[in-house]
């Protein structure tokens, strides 16, 4: 028997059920994980809440970490005993779970299993926006929104690595500090700012060669006016509501600019490129390049209070359930 949570109805925190489950020997293909740590996203919020459907019931969650403690026929990349992470479409929220592996990543013993769990998901998210969709090379100049968001902060840190000028946004005073920390020059606050405005008076008017937009409506369309030409906007997330009635003429209008809605999935459909992307984000996590905290912590039994906290905006950088 072990412990899931589980959502019948879509809805706020309340909807999170805890309960138990037998899992059998692991099938053709599978192995058995026993969790470590599990990553909350706000991408978990979103299926929560019907904002991203799913089909009802299922299990939230889409990174963890473990040790694999039993495996089926047919698995080659792996043993018993082999420490993993993983991201993968829901059923993360579990003590231990069966899972493919295809979705699994070894996980080097210099990486912690709370790194590993929080790591997947965020991390090969900056690692394909700024080495796969927008190319990042030294001399660059990006805006990060939200950027002491979990992606935000590694966009950050990782973009001034690669060195890039980085420029970010944040909502208060003490999430600009965190952003700076983390490698933006310069942080605008876009509660006090406007920040196109500031993004013009920064770069002198040459303005960016790419915006990494994971906040979505309150940051558009003034997103675009931030790019020179033939900049590119990238929209990989959609914190404060989806962007509607997207005109593509608008591109042309404001310089010629290029538009793209990713998404990580897509990325690493292909196993090689997922394995590459992920050796590429451990070095860099090895390297001292990228770091990534843990700042809260919660007993997989606490998951709606970790909801709460992550969906009131309490948080900073990454949050872990502990099974």
């Amino acid at each position: 028997m072990t412990r899931i949570v589980k959502i019948y109805e879509t809805g706020g925190p309340e909807v999170l059920q805890l309960e138990g489950e037998e899992l059998g020997a692991p099938g053709k293909g599978q192995v058995l994980l026993r969790q470590h740590a599990i990553g909350l996203n706000f991408i978990d919020i979103y299926f929560r809440k019907g904002l991203y459907p799913a089909p009802l019931p299922f299990i939230p969650g889409n990174e963890g970490a473990g040790e694999i403690i039993a495996i089926g026929k047919g698995v080659k990349e792996f043993k018993v005993g082999d420490r993993v992470a993983y991201t993968a479409r829901h059923g993360a929220y579990v003590a231990e779970r069966l899972i493919e592996e295809k979705h699994l990543i070894k996980l080097p013993k210099a990486i912690s299993y709370e790194v590993g769990a929080t790591m997947m998901l965020k991390g090969l998210t900056a690692q394909y926006l700024l080495r796969r969709t927008f190319k990042i090379k030294a001399g660059d100049t990006m805006l990060v929104h939200a950027a002491a968001g979990g992606v935000g902060m590694i966009l950050c840190q990782w973009g001034k690595a690669l060195g890039a000028h980085v420029i970010g946004t944040a909502g208060s005073p003490e999430k600009a500090k965190i952003a700076k920390k983390a490698g933006a020059k310069q942080v605008i606050l876009y509660r006090e700012e406007n920040f196109v405005e500031r993004v013009r008076e920064i770069t002198k008017g040459k303005l960016c060669d790419v915006v990494y937009d994971g906040v979505g409506k309150d940051t558009f369309p003034g997103s675009l006016d931030c790019l020179r030409k033939l900049g590119m906007f990238v929209s990989y997330g959609s914190a404060s509501g989806n962007i509607d009635a997207f005109n593509i003429g608008v591109l042309a209008q404001k310089g010629s600019l290029f538009a793209t809605r990713p998404t990580l999935y897509d990325y690493i459909a292909d196993r090689a490129d997922y394995v590459a992307m992920a050796k590429d984000l451990m070095r860099a996590i090895s390297a001292g390049h990228v770091t990534m905290p843990v700042h809260a912590r919660y007993a997989l039994d606490d998951v709606a209070k970790a909801h709460a906290a992550l969906e009131g905006r309490q948080t900073t950088g990454a949050t872990v359930l502990l099974p």
